[in-house]
Protein backbone atom coordinates (compact mmCIF):
# COMPACT_ATOMS: atom_id res chain seq x y z
CA UNK A 1 0.00 0.00 0.00
CA UNK A 2 1.38 3.91 -0.92
CA UNK A 3 1.31 6.28 2.02
CA UNK A 4 -1.56 8.50 2.42
CA UNK A 5 -1.02 12.40 0.92
CA UNK A 6 -1.59 15.22 1.97
CA UNK A 7 -3.76 17.38 -0.47
CA UNK A 8 -2.28 20.08 -2.49
CA UNK A 9 -5.63 22.18 -2.87
CA UNK A 10 -4.71 23.91 0.54
CA UNK A 11 -1.92 25.96 -0.93
CA UNK A 12 -2.50 28.91 -3.01
CA UNK A 13 0.41 28.66 -5.38
CA UNK A 14 -0.75 25.23 -6.47
CA UNK A 15 -4.19 26.52 -7.14
CA UNK A 16 -2.50 29.40 -9.14
CA UNK A 17 -0.57 26.97 -11.25
CA UNK A 18 -3.54 24.73 -11.74
CA UNK A 19 -5.83 27.50 -12.97
CA UNK A 20 -3.26 28.92 -15.12
CA UNK A 21 -2.23 25.57 -16.42
CA UNK A 22 -5.96 24.94 -17.38
CA UNK A 23 -5.60 28.19 -19.58
CA UNK A 24 -2.26 27.52 -21.49
CA UNK A 25 -3.28 23.29 -22.19
CA UNK A 26 -6.80 25.31 -23.71
CA UNK A 27 -5.01 26.94 -26.15
CA UNK A 28 -2.56 24.56 -27.13
CA UNK A 29 -5.50 22.04 -27.96
CA UNK A 30 -6.90 24.45 -30.00
CA UNK A 31 -3.89 25.15 -32.21
CA UNK A 32 -3.43 21.16 -32.25
CA UNK A 33 -6.21 20.57 -34.10
CA UNK A 34 -6.84 24.30 -35.82
CA UNK A 35 -3.25 24.71 -37.51
CA UNK A 36 -2.92 21.45 -39.36
CA UNK A 37 -6.63 21.32 -40.24
CA UNK A 38 -5.57 24.63 -41.33
CA UNK A 39 -2.67 23.48 -43.21
CA UNK A 40 -4.87 20.93 -45.02
CA UNK A 41 -7.69 22.45 -46.35
CA UNK A 42 -6.70 26.03 -46.88
CA UNK A 43 -3.14 25.62 -48.00
CA UNK A 44 -3.15 22.23 -49.40
CA UNK A 45 -0.98 20.47 -47.59
CA UNK A 46 -0.36 16.92 -48.25
CA UNK A 47 1.01 13.62 -46.38
CA UNK A 48 4.64 14.99 -46.77
CA UNK A 49 3.80 18.90 -45.27
CA UNK A 50 1.36 18.10 -42.72
CA UNK A 51 4.36 15.68 -41.40
CA UNK A 52 6.60 18.13 -41.46
CA UNK A 53 4.34 20.55 -39.94
CA UNK A 54 3.92 18.07 -36.73
CA UNK A 55 7.77 17.02 -36.54
CA UNK A 56 8.94 21.59 -36.34
CA UNK A 57 6.01 21.44 -33.27
CA UNK A 58 8.24 19.23 -31.48
CA UNK A 59 11.43 19.17 -33.01
CA UNK A 60 12.52 22.44 -30.47
CA UNK A 61 12.61 19.66 -27.76
CA UNK A 62 15.95 18.13 -29.97
CA UNK A 63 17.07 21.56 -30.21
CA UNK A 64 17.04 23.14 -27.24
CA UNK A 65 15.45 20.70 -24.63
CA UNK A 66 18.88 19.45 -22.94
CA UNK A 67 20.22 23.25 -22.49
CA UNK A 68 16.41 24.04 -21.27
CA UNK A 69 17.20 22.44 -18.44
CA UNK A 70 19.84 24.15 -17.14
CA UNK A 71 18.59 26.81 -18.09
CA UNK A 72 15.25 26.49 -16.04
CA UNK A 73 17.68 25.16 -12.79
CA UNK A 74 18.74 28.75 -13.11
CA UNK A 75 15.82 31.09 -13.07
CA UNK A 76 13.25 31.85 -11.10
CA UNK A 77 10.17 29.30 -12.39
CA UNK A 78 7.29 32.31 -12.63
CA UNK A 79 9.06 34.32 -14.73
CA UNK A 80 9.64 31.17 -17.26
CA UNK A 81 5.81 30.71 -17.16
CA UNK A 82 4.75 33.72 -17.57
CA UNK A 83 7.68 34.52 -20.38
CA UNK A 84 6.88 30.99 -22.59
CA UNK A 85 2.81 31.58 -22.13
CA UNK A 86 3.28 35.30 -23.72
CA UNK A 87 5.57 34.19 -26.35
CA UNK A 88 2.80 31.33 -27.25
CA UNK A 89 0.45 33.49 -27.42
CA UNK A 90 2.25 36.46 -29.94
CA UNK A 91 3.12 33.28 -31.95
CA UNK A 92 -0.42 32.41 -32.42
CA UNK A 93 -1.87 35.83 -32.68
CA UNK A 94 0.60 36.10 -35.95
CA UNK A 95 -1.72 33.51 -37.98
CA UNK A 96 -5.19 35.18 -38.22
CA UNK A 97 -3.44 38.50 -38.79
CA UNK A 98 -1.39 36.85 -41.96
CA UNK A 99 -4.55 35.04 -42.88
CA UNK A 100 -7.04 38.60 -42.50
CA UNK A 101 -4.32 40.29 -44.62
CA UNK A 102 -3.96 37.79 -47.11
CA UNK A 103 -0.61 36.50 -46.84
CA UNK A 104 -1.03 33.13 -44.87
CA UNK A 105 1.55 30.52 -45.83
CA UNK A 106 3.16 27.20 -44.68
CA UNK A 107 6.46 28.67 -44.15
CA UNK A 108 4.93 31.07 -41.46
CA UNK A 109 3.00 27.77 -40.05
CA UNK A 110 6.35 26.25 -40.04
CA UNK A 111 7.91 28.96 -38.30
CA UNK A 112 5.15 29.29 -35.57
CA UNK A 113 4.92 25.93 -34.83
CA UNK A 114 8.94 25.92 -34.43
CA UNK A 115 8.84 28.80 -32.24
CA UNK A 116 6.16 27.79 -30.00
CA UNK A 117 7.58 24.55 -29.37
CA UNK A 118 10.33 26.39 -28.23
CA UNK A 119 8.41 28.41 -25.55
CA UNK A 120 6.86 24.98 -24.76
CA UNK A 121 9.68 23.28 -23.39
CA UNK A 122 10.78 26.10 -20.70
CA UNK A 123 6.81 26.15 -19.58
CA UNK A 124 6.65 22.10 -19.65
CA UNK A 125 10.35 21.84 -18.20
CA UNK A 126 9.66 24.81 -15.73
CA UNK A 127 6.33 23.65 -14.76
CA UNK A 128 6.73 19.54 -13.76
CA UNK A 129 10.05 21.14 -11.90
CA UNK A 130 8.76 23.92 -10.26
CA UNK A 131 5.77 21.42 -8.68
CA UNK A 132 7.94 19.74 -5.98
CA UNK A 133 8.95 22.81 -4.29
CA UNK A 134 5.32 24.33 -4.55
CA UNK A 135 3.84 21.16 -3.22
CA UNK A 136 6.28 19.16 -1.19
CA UNK A 137 7.23 16.10 -2.11
CA UNK A 138 4.61 14.48 0.32
CA UNK A 139 2.08 15.73 -2.04
CA UNK A 140 2.82 14.62 -5.32
CA UNK A 141 0.95 11.71 -6.10
CA UNK A 142 -2.59 14.10 -5.56
CA UNK A 143 -0.91 17.12 -7.48
CA UNK A 144 0.64 15.09 -10.39
CA UNK A 145 -3.17 13.57 -10.38
CA UNK A 146 -4.61 16.75 -10.66
CA UNK A 147 -2.36 18.47 -13.07
CA UNK A 148 -2.64 15.00 -15.41
CA UNK A 149 -6.18 14.87 -15.27
CA UNK A 150 -6.46 18.94 -16.13
CA UNK A 151 -4.05 17.99 -19.26
CA UNK A 152 -6.71 15.07 -19.96
CA UNK A 153 -9.63 17.67 -19.66
CA UNK A 154 -8.16 19.76 -21.62
CA UNK A 155 -7.06 17.40 -24.79
CA UNK A 156 -11.40 16.90 -24.30
CA UNK A 157 -12.34 20.62 -24.27
CA UNK A 158 -9.99 21.81 -26.38
CA UNK A 159 -9.47 19.47 -29.12
CA UNK A 160 -13.07 18.71 -29.13
CA UNK A 161 -13.61 23.04 -29.32
CA UNK A 162 -10.75 22.98 -31.74
CA UNK A 163 -12.33 20.67 -34.07
CA UNK A 164 -15.80 22.63 -34.13
CA UNK A 165 -14.29 26.02 -34.01
CA UNK A 166 -12.46 25.37 -37.35
CA UNK A 167 -15.66 23.61 -38.54
CA UNK A 168 -18.27 26.75 -37.63
CA UNK A 169 -15.95 29.80 -37.86
CA UNK A 170 -12.99 28.91 -39.60
CA UNK A 171 -9.06 27.81 -38.38
CA UNK A 172 -7.73 31.17 -38.15
CA UNK A 173 -10.16 32.75 -35.59
CA UNK A 174 -10.25 29.00 -33.58
CA UNK A 175 -6.12 29.59 -33.60
CA UNK A 176 -7.26 33.36 -32.14
CA UNK A 177 -8.80 32.16 -29.11
CA UNK A 178 -5.98 29.62 -28.66
CA UNK A 179 -3.82 33.07 -27.94
CA UNK A 180 -6.03 34.54 -25.88
CA UNK A 181 -6.29 31.48 -23.71
CA UNK A 182 -2.32 31.44 -23.86
CA UNK A 183 -2.11 35.38 -22.65
CA UNK A 184 -5.08 34.71 -19.38
CA UNK A 185 -2.51 32.32 -18.70
CA UNK A 186 0.40 34.47 -18.59
CA UNK A 187 -1.52 36.93 -16.52
CA UNK A 188 -2.61 34.20 -13.78
CA UNK A 189 0.95 33.08 -13.44
CA UNK A 190 2.50 35.93 -12.38
CA UNK A 191 0.68 35.29 -9.59
CA UNK A 192 2.53 31.71 -8.64
CA UNK A 193 5.50 32.30 -5.72
CA UNK A 194 5.16 35.80 -5.01
CA UNK A 195 5.10 34.49 -1.17
CA UNK A 196 8.32 33.34 -1.53
CA UNK A 197 11.55 35.51 -0.78
CA UNK A 198 13.66 36.00 -4.27
CA UNK A 199 16.01 32.91 -5.48
CA UNK A 200 19.50 33.38 -4.90
CA UNK A 201 21.65 31.98 -7.47
CA UNK A 202 24.47 30.26 -6.93
CA UNK A 203 27.76 32.83 -8.15
CA UNK A 204 29.99 29.29 -9.21
CA UNK A 205 27.82 28.52 -12.36
CA UNK A 206 29.58 25.61 -14.14
CA UNK A 207 29.81 25.51 -17.98
CA UNK A 208 25.99 24.50 -19.22
CA UNK A 209 27.43 21.58 -21.09
CA UNK A 210 28.70 19.68 -17.81
CA UNK A 211 25.54 20.62 -16.19
CA UNK A 212 23.67 18.90 -19.23
CA UNK A 213 25.78 15.94 -18.97
CA UNK A 214 24.69 15.32 -15.03
CA UNK A 215 21.16 15.63 -15.98
CA UNK A 216 21.17 12.94 -18.80
CA UNK A 217 24.03 10.91 -16.55
CA UNK A 218 21.36 10.77 -13.71
CA UNK A 219 18.59 9.59 -16.15
CA UNK A 220 20.23 6.85 -18.47
CA UNK A 221 22.36 5.81 -15.14
CA UNK A 222 19.39 4.23 -13.42
CA UNK A 223 17.32 1.83 -14.32
CA UNK A 224 14.53 2.45 -13.37
CA UNK A 225 14.46 6.07 -14.76
CA UNK A 226 16.21 4.90 -18.34
CA UNK A 227 13.03 2.03 -18.34
CA UNK A 228 10.58 4.96 -17.56
CA UNK A 229 12.04 7.13 -20.44
CA UNK A 230 11.99 4.58 -23.22
CA UNK A 231 8.69 3.28 -22.48
CA UNK A 232 7.26 6.55 -22.70
CA UNK A 233 9.57 7.15 -25.93
CA UNK A 234 8.18 4.50 -27.99
CA UNK A 235 5.18 5.43 -27.08
CA UNK A 236 5.10 8.75 -28.17
CA UNK A 237 7.12 7.83 -31.52
CA UNK A 238 3.95 5.63 -32.42
CA UNK A 239 1.33 7.56 -31.11
CA UNK A 240 2.94 10.07 -33.44
CA UNK A 241 2.97 8.51 -36.13
CA UNK A 242 -0.48 8.39 -36.54
CA UNK A 243 -1.53 11.48 -35.25
CA UNK A 244 0.79 13.29 -38.18
CA UNK A 245 -1.13 11.75 -41.05
CA UNK A 246 -4.75 11.89 -38.94
CA UNK A 247 -6.02 14.93 -40.58
CA UNK A 248 -5.42 13.86 -44.37
CA UNK A 249 -6.60 10.33 -43.49
CA UNK A 250 -9.82 11.90 -41.99
CA UNK A 251 -10.26 14.26 -44.53
CA UNK A 252 -8.99 13.29 -48.11
CA UNK A 253 -9.53 9.26 -47.24
CA UNK A 254 -12.94 9.01 -44.69
CA UNK A 255 -13.88 12.79 -45.62
CA UNK A 256 -15.26 13.54 -42.09
CA UNK A 257 -15.33 17.02 -40.73
CA UNK A 258 -12.92 18.70 -38.70
CA UNK A 259 -15.44 17.92 -36.04
CA UNK A 260 -14.57 14.66 -35.83
CA UNK A 261 -11.27 14.35 -36.04
CA UNK A 262 -11.35 16.76 -33.08
CA UNK A 263 -13.48 14.21 -31.23
CA UNK A 264 -11.56 11.17 -32.31
CA UNK A 265 -8.82 13.17 -30.57
CA UNK A 266 -10.78 14.07 -27.68
CA UNK A 267 -11.20 10.59 -26.70
CA UNK A 268 -7.96 10.12 -26.66
CA UNK A 269 -7.80 12.98 -23.48
CA UNK A 270 -10.89 10.94 -22.35
CA UNK A 271 -8.72 8.22 -22.07
CA UNK A 272 -5.68 10.28 -20.19
CA UNK A 273 -8.08 11.27 -17.75
CA UNK A 274 -9.22 7.89 -16.68
CA UNK A 275 -5.77 6.74 -16.26
CA UNK A 276 -5.24 9.74 -13.90
CA UNK A 277 -8.25 8.70 -11.91
CA UNK A 278 -7.25 5.27 -11.56
CA UNK A 279 -3.77 5.87 -10.95
CA UNK A 280 -4.00 6.14 -7.18
CA UNK A 281 -6.53 3.21 -6.74
CA UNK A 282 -4.18 0.92 -8.67
CA UNK A 283 -0.62 2.09 -6.96
CA UNK A 284 -2.43 1.77 -3.34
CA UNK A 285 -4.04 -2.20 -4.23
CA UNK A 286 -0.92 -3.35 -6.57
CA UNK A 287 2.01 -1.14 -5.48
CA UNK A 288 3.32 2.06 -7.54
CA UNK A 289 6.48 0.34 -9.91
CA UNK A 290 3.51 -2.99 -10.25
CA UNK A 291 0.79 -0.95 -11.37
CA UNK A 292 2.83 1.03 -14.28
CA UNK A 293 4.13 -2.43 -15.32
CA UNK A 294 0.81 -4.46 -15.56
CA UNK A 295 -0.66 -1.94 -16.73
CA UNK A 296 1.09 -1.87 -19.53
CA UNK A 297 0.33 -5.39 -20.52
CA UNK A 298 -3.44 -5.37 -19.90
CA UNK A 299 -3.94 -1.70 -21.97
CA UNK A 300 -1.01 -1.21 -24.32
CA UNK A 301 -1.93 -4.15 -26.46
CA UNK A 302 -5.00 -2.51 -27.48
CA UNK A 303 -3.83 0.06 -29.30
CA UNK A 304 -3.27 -2.31 -32.44
CA UNK A 305 -7.19 -1.98 -32.55
CA UNK A 306 -6.47 2.00 -33.80
CA UNK A 307 -4.91 0.41 -37.44
CA UNK A 308 -8.04 -0.84 -38.12
CA UNK A 309 -9.85 2.66 -38.23
CA UNK A 310 -11.94 3.59 -41.28
CA UNK A 311 -15.52 4.03 -42.33
CA UNK A 312 -18.57 3.02 -40.25
CA UNK A 313 -18.30 0.81 -37.13
CA UNK A 314 -14.24 0.65 -37.25
CA UNK A 315 -13.80 4.57 -36.15
CA UNK A 316 -15.43 3.35 -33.68
CA UNK A 317 -13.06 -0.01 -32.88
CA UNK A 318 -10.00 2.37 -33.44
CA UNK A 319 -11.41 5.06 -31.38
CA UNK A 320 -11.86 2.42 -28.58
CA UNK A 321 -7.86 1.10 -28.83
CA UNK A 322 -7.40 5.14 -29.06
CA UNK A 323 -9.08 5.06 -25.51
CA UNK A 324 -7.47 2.01 -24.47
CA UNK A 325 -3.77 3.59 -25.39
CA UNK A 326 -4.17 6.53 -23.52
CA UNK A 327 -5.67 5.57 -20.31
CA UNK A 328 -2.08 3.55 -20.01
CA UNK A 329 -0.68 6.69 -20.74
CA UNK A 330 -2.27 8.58 -18.13
CA UNK A 331 -1.42 5.85 -15.93
CA UNK A 332 2.17 6.74 -16.56
CA UNK A 333 1.76 10.29 -16.93
CA UNK A 334 0.70 9.93 -13.12
CA UNK A 335 2.29 7.13 -11.56
CA UNK A 336 6.02 7.28 -13.91
CA UNK A 337 6.65 11.40 -13.50
CA UNK A 338 5.73 11.09 -9.88
CA UNK A 339 9.01 8.25 -9.65
CA UNK A 340 10.96 10.18 -11.27
CA UNK A 341 10.48 13.03 -9.42
CA UNK A 342 10.98 11.00 -5.71
CA UNK A 343 14.41 9.26 -7.63
CA UNK A 344 15.76 12.79 -8.29
CA UNK A 345 17.17 15.38 -6.06
CA UNK A 346 15.65 19.15 -6.20
CA UNK A 347 19.20 20.42 -7.63
CA UNK A 348 18.28 18.07 -10.67
CA UNK A 349 14.83 18.56 -10.94
CA UNK A 350 15.23 20.76 -14.13
CA UNK A 351 18.06 18.72 -16.19
CA UNK A 352 16.16 15.37 -15.06
CA UNK A 353 12.91 16.70 -17.05
CA UNK A 354 14.42 18.39 -19.22
CA UNK A 355 16.35 15.08 -20.28
CA UNK A 356 13.27 13.38 -20.37
CA UNK A 357 11.19 16.30 -22.54
CA UNK A 358 13.98 15.87 -24.99
CA UNK A 359 13.22 12.31 -25.27
CA UNK A 360 10.05 11.77 -25.16
CA UNK A 361 8.81 15.20 -27.06
CA UNK A 362 12.06 14.05 -29.20
CA UNK A 363 10.02 11.21 -30.24
CA UNK A 364 7.07 13.30 -31.34
CA UNK A 365 9.46 15.12 -33.84
CA UNK A 366 11.12 11.75 -35.03
CA UNK A 367 7.42 10.11 -35.29
CA UNK A 368 5.79 13.26 -37.05
CA UNK A 369 8.67 12.91 -39.97
CA UNK A 370 8.01 9.15 -39.95
CA UNK A 371 4.54 9.43 -40.10
CA UNK A 372 4.83 11.74 -42.95
CA UNK A 373 7.36 9.68 -44.80
CA UNK A 374 5.62 6.61 -44.51
CA UNK A 375 2.59 8.04 -45.69
CA UNK A 376 3.56 9.55 -48.72
CA UNK A 377 6.22 6.88 -49.75
CA UNK A 378 3.75 3.90 -48.60
CA UNK A 379 0.88 4.85 -47.78
CA UNK A 380 -1.66 6.11 -44.54
CA UNK A 381 -2.61 2.70 -43.43
CA UNK A 382 1.21 1.93 -43.80
CA UNK A 383 1.70 4.47 -41.86
CA UNK A 384 -1.26 3.78 -38.60
CA UNK A 385 0.00 0.14 -38.84
CA UNK A 386 3.74 0.97 -37.77
CA UNK A 387 2.30 3.28 -35.04
CA UNK A 388 0.32 1.01 -33.69
CA UNK A 389 2.45 -1.89 -33.59
CA UNK A 390 5.15 0.45 -31.92
CA UNK A 391 2.13 1.94 -29.43
CA UNK A 392 1.02 -1.75 -28.67
CA UNK A 393 4.55 -2.99 -27.19
CA UNK A 394 6.10 0.23 -25.55
CA UNK A 395 4.83 -1.08 -22.50
CA UNK A 396 8.46 -3.90 -22.46
CA UNK A 397 10.81 -1.67 -21.15
CA UNK A 398 8.91 -1.24 -17.50
CA UNK A 399 7.53 -4.74 -17.88
CA UNK A 400 10.91 -6.30 -17.60
CA UNK A 401 12.84 -3.16 -15.22
CA UNK A 402 13.24 -3.40 -11.51
CA UNK A 403 10.36 -1.10 -11.78
CA UNK A 404 7.44 -3.47 -11.32
CA UNK A 405 9.04 -4.53 -8.03
CA UNK A 406 9.08 -1.38 -6.66
CA UNK A 407 5.70 -1.81 -4.32
CA UNK A 408 6.45 1.48 -2.75
CA UNK A 409 7.29 5.13 -3.16
CA UNK A 410 11.25 5.52 -2.38
CA UNK A 411 11.78 8.03 0.52
CA UNK A 412 13.01 10.72 -1.34
CA UNK A 413 15.80 13.40 -0.36
CA UNK A 414 15.56 16.92 -0.79
CA UNK A 415 18.43 18.80 -0.41
CA UNK A 416 17.65 22.61 -1.14
CA UNK A 417 16.81 23.55 -4.72
CA UNK A 418 18.05 27.12 -4.29
CA UNK A 419 20.14 28.34 -1.85
CA UNK A 420 17.17 30.35 -0.36
CA UNK A 421 14.34 28.01 -1.07
CA UNK A 422 11.41 28.30 1.24
CA UNK A 423 7.90 26.42 1.79
CA UNK A 424 4.92 27.60 -0.01
CA UNK A 425 2.57 29.26 2.73
CA UNK A 426 -0.53 27.56 2.76
CA UNK A 427 -4.06 29.65 2.19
Amino acid sequence: MTEASPSPWRLRDFRVLFAAGALSHLGSNVGYVAIPLLAVTTLGAGPGQAGALAALSTAAFLLVGLPAGAWVDRLPARRVLVAADAARAALFASIPVAWWLGVLSLPQLYAVVLLNGCATVFFDVGSQSVLPELVGRERLVPANTALVSLMAGANIAGRGAGGFLVQFFTAPLAILGGAVAYLASAAGLTGVGRRQPPAVVPADRRRLRTEMAEGLRHVLGSRELRALALTATLTNLGAQMINAILPVLFVRELHLSGGALGTYWAVGGLGILLGAVLARFLAAHLGHGRALGLTGLWFAPAGLAIALIGDGPWLWVAGAGWLAAMTKAGIDNVLGVTLRQRLTQDALLGRMNATFRFLLTGALAVGSALGGLVGQVAGLRAAVWAGALCMAGAFLPVFCSPVRALRELPAATTPPRRASAASTAEA
